[in-house]
């Protein structure tokens, strides 16, 4: 938490006057050419400065650089170096060649990250949930949260090894036990003052400082040939930008995928895939690309259920299951089997034909930071449980990715994200888990979609595969 709270210092303002500008900063192309060449390097210098044109003295702007050439089906993150003094270098890979577009986007000013940054760890109310007990044959909901602030008495849902809870009031006539059902909506409570919501306003957001820019030329330029790269596997080191789009295909830097068959490569596997709805994508798309994967009904209902999918023949199983509280739905859904994802991976047994895949991060950028670095560090031990005893079970981390930038910022904006995308890099570095960087991916790609289109699942997976096969 310090190391964070160091990252994001208070920036109070008085006037949204003083806070950084995209139309006023300056960027600067350093050492400019008429032609690039592939693989190049290419630095541009950012000078911020605030709505009357002056310069600012301190960075922590919210930055995202990106590369891309529509036309190729092309795209990269660019790296941002923050000096910390309203000066930034954005660096750019020159990965291929043809007319390229830059771009770099003010996602949030400074004043507004520290805003949202406190924001966040003010309340946990920005979300409210309602449980639905069972009474004889007929229901009766009641407010349940991660913390309630009630004089009413309390059902407590206690992990007791992770000390993890979450609580509902307990109504009259109904014991704990009968909760059975779930949904929630947002609260109208704001922790932002009034000046502080204006820099969330949809065309506050997000906006292009390098406006004015003109595509650039990349060519081949007689480059000697780029040594063959090692397959990718394990515990290979992550670079920024970690790799980068290409017809529509992922490649990363460190090292090269393979094209794989799917279905062969899935023999004899089981595949845990656990957490949101962005790996739930992960199993839907296996059922699309498997014909002989059948859908096995657990007579379940909501958006929510588990699912399971077999092919009796190849002996493949893949079954999806949500994490625990909190889960964010405007529907209502099953809570009769919720669990925390640490116990399900503690009652894995494992071995060199399971692979469970966790991905944690959307549903927790509304509440403080410490519910999901608490959430982290308990799958972590739980993972470092199971790598003990079953050493060649194999475990990925399928990190969070970009959302769409006309969400509510204060609950759900990408810098929530990007902080839970730092903790999970973090927590997980010590252990031998595969990453798959979501994030630096869906920023190639360019999409601002809480649920990223097929091509980016399917680039997903066969980093997968490739780690299995």
């Amino acid at each position: 938490m310090e190391e964070l709270d160091q990252l994001v210092p208070p920036r109070p303002f008085t006037h949204v006057n003083t806070t950084t500008s995209a139309a006023h900063s300056r960027a600067t192309l350093l050492n400019p050419q008429d032609t690039y060449c592939k693989g190049d390097q290419l630095d541009i210098l950012l000078q911020v400065r605030d709505h009357l044109g002056r310069r600012k003295e301190y960075g922590g702007d919210f930055l995202r650089a990106r590369m891309s050439s529509p036309a190729l089906q092309a795209g990269a993150s660019g790296k941002v170096t923050d000096f910390n003094n309203g000066t930034y270098l954005v660096s750019f890979t020159l990965f291929w060649e043809g007319q390229v577009s830059l771009s770099l986007l003010l996602i949030h000013p400074s004043e507004g990250v520290s805003a949202l940054w406190r924001a966040r760890n003010q309340g946990y109310d920005k979300v409210i949930f309602t449980g639905q007990f069972a009474s004889g044959t007929s229901h009766v909901n009641t407010d349940c949260a991660l913390l309630l602030n009630s004089s009413a008495e309390l059902c407590q849902y206690l992990d007791a090894q992770d000390q993890e809870a979450f609580y509902c009031v307990k109504p009259p006539q109904a014991p704990c036990a009968a909760l059975t059902h779930m949904y929630s909506k947002n609260k109208e409570v704001s922790y932002l003052s009034e000046q502080e919501r204006s820099l969330f306003e949809r065309s506050n957001v997000g906006v292009e400082i390098m406006e004015n820019f003109d595509a650039i030329s990349v060519s081949q330029c007689n480059k000697k040939r780029v040594p063959t790269k090692k397959k990718c596997k394990f515990g290979m080191t992550s670079t920024i930008p970690s790799g980068h789009v290409w017809k529509d295909t992922w490649n990363p830097v460190s090292c090269s995928l393979a094209p794989i068959k799917m279905k062969e490569c899935l023999r004899g596997k089981f595949i845990h895939l656990m957490g949101d709805s962005t790996i739930r994508q992960w199993m839907e798309y296996f059922k699309s690309s498997i014909n002989t994967l059948k859908s096995v009904d657990l007579h379940e209902l909501g958006k929510f259920q588990n699912l399971l999918a077999v092919d009796l023949d190849k002996n493949i199983n893949i079954q999806w299951q949500k994490h625990g509280y909190p889960l964010i739905g405007s529907l209502i859904y099953s809570v009769k089997d919720i669990e925390y994802l640490a116990r399900v991976i503690d009652r894995t047994g494992g071995e060199k034909n399971t692979i469970i895949v966790i991905s944690l991060g959307q549903h927790f950028r509304p509440f403080p930071i410490d519910v999901f670095i608490r959430r982290a560090l308990n799958v972590h031990k739980a993972v470092q449980r199971l790598l003990l005893r079953s050493p060649d079970t194999m475990v990925i981390i399928k990190a969070e990715n970009i959302r769409d930038m006309d969400a509510d910022m204060e609950r759900f904006s990408d810098f929530h994200g990007y902080i839970q995308y730092l903790v999970i890099k973090d927590i997980f570095q010590d252990l031998n888990v595969g990453i798959i960087d979501a994030w630096d991916m869906t920023i190639a790609y360019g999409t601002n979609n809480v649920h990223p289109p097929q091509s980016v699942v399917r680039n997903q997976i066969n980093i997968l595969l490739n780690y299995i096969c």
